[in-house]
């Protein structure tokens, strides 16, 4: 079965990549140990993905789960037929931000720190809302949503007060117990990072690396991606380029270590997805 999804997977990139690849000179832009960050295969998306926020990949049939900003719909995207969308909607309109999928429960971050959680039950969408604490949600932003463990999740701090230019606050929340409460983790460090990028970092999305297990963080704002140690100390950072990451606030892996990354719009064009083959598979 594992040797099926694996085929089923590349066999996506590959065909899409035949009618959209697109491989741009480098221009000093650096590729990562892993992945050709210049030479990604491309998915165009239909137009109501336009504000592309938050995906989840789904193994089972090699498909993208996506949100959109402002709009409470879940979407799911076959990588190897991506116009074929499904749609369900799971909750009025508010500023969702990412997406992760547990077992076959979605998790969806709103920007003010609450997550709603979305399983399916026959024909019907159930949904249940953890609220970050109230006093709070005035003064922080939120775009990035991890998954720590099957019980676990945390969020990253884009702009909080208490952060500062060398620590990103994060705040964990575990969704299983009997009163589910976020409380406050070791804040990212970027103490290590130098001079690498310019400003405070402020990520639009993140997920772990299911082989290495480093934290992988893309700023939207900054267009760049930053790698972290698990325990959150900074690695190395990538500057990327912006014609083909015109705007992203997703990403996403498949268990074999490839990346997926979505980008909006951006008032051009259409949104769409960057894959990107793990060289070392």
């Amino acid at each position: 079965m594992f040797k099926i999804k694996q085929f089923l997977f590349i066999t996506a990139i590959l065909l899409i990549g035949s009618c959209n690849g697109v491989s741009l000179k480098k221009k000093n832009f650096p590729d990562t140990p892993y992945y050709n960050l210049n030479s990604p295969k491309i998915i165009e998306l239909n137009f109501e993905l336009d504000e592309i926020s938050g995906i989840a990949y789904y193994p089972k049939d090699t498909s993208v789960f996506a949100i959109s900003d402002e709009t409470g719909t879940l979407f799911k995207v076959p990588l190897n037929a991506p116009t074929k969308t499904k749609s369900w909607e799971f909750y009025k309109k508010k500023d969702f931000e990412d997406l992760v999928l547990i077992d076959s429960t979605f998790y969806v971050l709103i920007s003010n720190g609450d997550i709603v959680s979305i399983d399916f039950k026959n024909d019907s969408v159930l949904t249940n809302k953890f609220d970050f604490p109230e006093g709070s949600k005035k003064d922080n932003e939120f775009e990035s949503l991890i998954v720590l463990n099957d019980s676990a999740l945390a969020i990253i701090c884009k702009e909080c007060k208490d952060d500062k230019k060398d620590k990103l606050s994060r705040y964990k929340l575990n969704f299983r117990d009997s009163l589910p409460q976020y409380v406050s983790m070791e804040p990212l460090s970027l103490k290590e990072a130098g001079k690498n990028f310019k400003g405070k970092l402020k990520p639009s999305a993140a997920a772990f690396h299911p082989i290495t297990g480093e934290l992988y963080v893309i700023s939207a704002i900054q267009n760049i991606l930053c790698i972290f140690s698990a325990d959150g100390k900074f690695v190395k950072s990538y500057e990327l380029n912006p014609t083909l990451f015109k705007q992203p606030e997703g990403i996403a892996f498949t268990p074999e270590g490839h990346m997926i990354i979505s980008n909006e719009y951006a008032g051009e064009g259409s949104a769409n997805l960057l894959l990107f083959k793990n060289k070392q598979f």
